[in-house]
């Protein structure tokens, strides 16, 4: 029965891989798997190590091109033998590491994030046996998974530091860095992302931002006039926000419950409940109250 892998915490790269090399080695009943990530897509440096009996590997530069893992770095796609000592499919610069470690079935496959390999998993054997069908779909299920999980934080950091540029300028600069509604897109955007977030240090942070994009969105900020908090706002949750945001983008309570990864219902309840707070009869209307109390810009 294949195993799940331990999430890491977020953006904990060397975790993730870890983790991914761990399961790997699990999922396929392989005696060895290890992983690396790639330098600008032309060198790996390997790194994590699982059912290694010697050094061998540890720290080997590779280069793209080179071997079976510089294969993979410079095609973009999985590479295997079953017999590295007399395969013609590969080079053989690092034949000292690999044959000294004692491995003689060997797969790779890459970790893609946008298009480009950005890391590596590995699986091998001792004997000329090769991995068959569980072992091959294994593999490229780990890589898939870690793509995926790098993919994701990848996006996240890239549309925090949009934000943060977004709600650190001065609010009658606003026009020159973003129009309003791309603001309110990104707002959106970014409590959805959010819900992606293990790392509670980096949600808070996160939630702070969203916040002074709310506060910088506002109508009175965008005419550059500071706007205070009214004493009567009502405290919608975390998840209440949510909501009124993907909603105010003209998001269905189905879009909404899978850009937030809730269930449709559970959006009806937090919309209802957000309705009832603001004192509103619609979703249109909880969207312009939300907006002109500054809880979303």
């Amino acid at each position: 029965m294949s195993s799940r892998p331990e999430r890491p915490r977020a953006f904990d790269r060397p975790a993730a891989l870890r983790a991914a090399v761990r399961t790997v080695q699990s999922d396929t009943g392989v005696p060895v798997s290890f992983g690396a990530f790639t330098d600008n897509g032309s060198t790996a440096v390997l790194s994590e190590f699982r059912g290694t009996r010697t050094r061998k590997l540890h720290r080997l530069e590779v280069r793209a091109g080179e071997g079976i893992g510089g294969r993979v770095i410079a095609e973009g796609r999985p590479v295997a033998v079953n017999d590295y000592r007399t395969a013609d499919t590969i080079t053989h610069e690092y034949d000292e590491w690999v044959l000294g470690e004692g491995l003689a079935s060997v797969a790779a496959a890459p970790i893609m994030v946008r298009d480009r390999a950005v890391a590596l998993i590995y699986i091998a054997t001792r004997t000329k046996a090769g991995f068959g069908d569980r072992g091959k779909a294994a593999i490229l299920s780990g890589a898939r998974r870690l793509s995926i999980e790098l993919t994701v934080q990848d996006e996240v950091v890239r549309r925090l530091r949009d934000a943060e540029c977004v709600a650190t300028a001065s609010p009658g600069n606003l026009r020159d860095v973003m129009d309003l509604e791309e603001l309110r897109e990104l707002h959106a955007e970014l409590r959805a992302v959010a819900q992606l977030i293990d790392d509670d240090g980096l949600a808070d942070r996160v939630a702070a931002v969203s916040r002074r994009l709310a506060d910088v969105g506002s109508a009175g900020a965008v005419r550059g006039v500071p706007r205070a908090v009214p004493s009567d706002r009502p405290a919608l949750s975390v998840r209440e926000v949510d909501v009124v945001s993907q909603v105010a983008l003209g998001c269905t309570n189905a879009e909404t419950a899978t850009r937030l990864s809730i269930k449709p219902e559970t959006v009806k309840a937090y919309l209802r409940s957000a309705m009832r707070k603001l004192e509103a009869h619609s979703r249109h209307e909880a969207v312009v109250r939300s907006r002109s109390l500054g809880i979303i810009p």
